[in-house]
């Protein structure tokens, strides 16, 4: 039986996007909370959350980007011209974060300017993502294996929605995060954000999938035909989720609205999947027509077998030697 390199490597660039967004998702989420707390203590206690690892999260963005240029070369050369002003936003967001991140822990008089760096770099980085993923989902303009349609197609009220959308979902997640790994006034304050937040993460949810069958027939008609029957569970699974949110809310059970967002996250990005599959870039090209040579992935798989595992051990490790509390005085930096 003949391997399907290709079907391989989209799993693996899947599973790489699938935790930088899980990973770095709560991270950027702790910048688009900022603005709800203006304590410098409360923000120290915030940061110092995921100061010894919100650098490894991109690691998995690396792997995306890196997997999709060696394995998918058609795909790679048609989404950058078409989103290439929301990528190019998104990495300076992402610059412009990381900088605020260190320097503020230096400044004195200054700190409060890169705060609002702080928070602006996760709001530009986050948003970008979202229209990103709005243009793909809408569909790329494809002729003869190459991108033909203008400089602005990712700029559409859909992608728009969908950057506010994940600007929700990342919050959400960074709540869930701090509701975990604080205590005391700070994680009150997280339980009463949680539930509202959660809410209209749901309506986000509903919006952005009505809107996609409603605006691409091939969705409508993979999700509603024959196959009903499978996916029916998915949007009971999405209320029994943000159902549970608010239950462990009231229960203050510390880790269930973070694994429960963690769940909305998987059954919305499956859902994207199942959407477009298997299309890379819709609506025409698939995984097979975008790759390289099989040779050319064979090679790159090796060093990918050996090397992904490393990296998930590693993250792995800093996670269990950085869990536990953080509480005031608890500094990174210090």
């Amino acid at each position: 039986m003949a391997i399907d390199l290709p079907v391989i490597w989209a799993a693996i660039i899947a599973l790489g996007l699938f935790l930088y967004v899980m990973l770095d998702g709560f991270d950027l989420g702790i910048g688009l909370l900022f603005p709800f707390f203006e304590k410098s203590s409360d923000r120290e206690v915030m940061l110092n959350t995921v100061a010894p690892v919100w650098d490894g999260n991109e690691t998995f963005l690396v792997l995306g980007g890196a997997g999709l240029y060696a394995a998918f070369p058609v795909a790679y050369a048609t989404l950058l011209p078409a989103n290439y002003l929301p990528i190019v936003l998104m990495l300076a967001g992402l610059i412009f974060r990381g900088a605020a991140f260190e320097l503020r822990a230096k400044a004195t008089r200054t700190r409060h300017l890169w705060d609002l760096a702080f928070i602006a770099g996760s709001v530009q980085a986050t948003f970008c993502q979202g229209v990103i993923l709005g243009s793909l989902l809408q569909g790329i303009e494809i002729v003869d294996g190459r991108f033909v349609g203008g400089s602005f197609d990712w700029l559409s009220p859909f992608s728009v929605f969908c950057g506010l959308g994940l600007l929700v979902t990342y919050a959400t997640l960074g709540c869930g995060w701090l509701i975990i790994k604080t205590d005391g006034n700070l994680q009150e304050s997280m339980y009463a954000l949680m539930k509202p937040i959660s809410a209209v993460l749901l309506v986000t949810i509903l919006v952005v999938s009505g809107w996609t069958v409603l605006g691409q027939p091939a969705v409508a008609q993979r999700w509603f035909g024959e196959h009903l029957f499978y996916f029916l569970p998915v949007p009971l699974a999405v209320l029994a989720s943000v159902w549970g949110i608010h239950r462990a809310v009231n229960l203050r059970i510390e880790r269930g609205p973070f694994i429960l967002a963690l769940v909305l996250l998987f059954l919305g990005y499956s859902g994207l999947i199942i959407s477009i599959w298997p299309n890379i870039v819709p609506p025409s090209l698939t995984i097979w027509n975008a790759s390289s040579n099989p040779s050319s992935q064979l090679f790159a798989l090796v060093g990918t077998v050996i090397i992904l595992p490393i990296i998930l051990v590693y993250s792995f490790m800093q996670y269990r030697v950085f869990r536990g509390k953080v509480r005031e005085g608890d500094g990174y930096h210090h």
